[in-house]
């Protein structure tokens, strides 16, 4: 019972991420033009938005995330695969706090190129990992790749780096 409610807690915090994620970039477009108040407005619910609501919801989705590899032991191709989107996916988070920082600054806008490649990015990335979750591909990696990604692989290469236990 207890992974089911964790599978919940994950589903629900990766919707809000995921909406979160792009959403922002509809806000960030209406920055134009704003002075004063109405600037400060903006700002503040953008804030907000991204610390209070997407950075905790992509917290607790990588958190129960990861309670459910250890609980499930999910060692396949296609979860690699999905862990390297959300890799891309907690970059687009990142970048998107960047902006904040310096969207709000005086003479700042959010040019149009930067919102027509934000958005289609965030919903490639967020796509692929319901394709990959959802579909469970049978995917083949190269063999460098492979021996990498192999349960205990991370512990080998560090044993080799440090001297340690192999």
């Amino acid at each position: 019972m207890i992974v089911a409610w964790i599978k919940f807690i994950h589903v629900a915090a990766i919707a809000l991420w995921s909406g979160g994620l792009v959403a922002l970039p509809f806000l960030y477009r209406q920055r134009k033009g704003l002075e004063g108040e109405e600037l400060h407005r903006l700002h503040a619910f953008t804030r907000f938005f991204y610390v209070g609501l997407v950075s905790p919801a992509a917290f607790i989705a990588i958190g129960s995330g990861t309670a459910l590899i250890f609980l499930l032991g999910v060692y396949e191709n296609w979860f690699s695969a999905k862990l390297l989107a959300v890799v891309a996916m907690t970059g687009i988070h990142i970048f998107s706090g960047l902006v904040i920082l310096r969207l709000f600054e005086a003479g700042h806008a959010y040019p149009a190129w930067r919102f027509a490649l934000a958005v289609p990015l965030t919903l490639l990335t967020i796509g692929a990992i319901l394709v990959l979750v959802l579909g469970k591909p049978r995917l083949e990696w190269p063999e460098a790749i492979s021996a990498f990604l192999t349960p205990g692989a991370l512990s080998a290469f560090f044993g080799q780096l440090t001297g340690g236990a192999k």
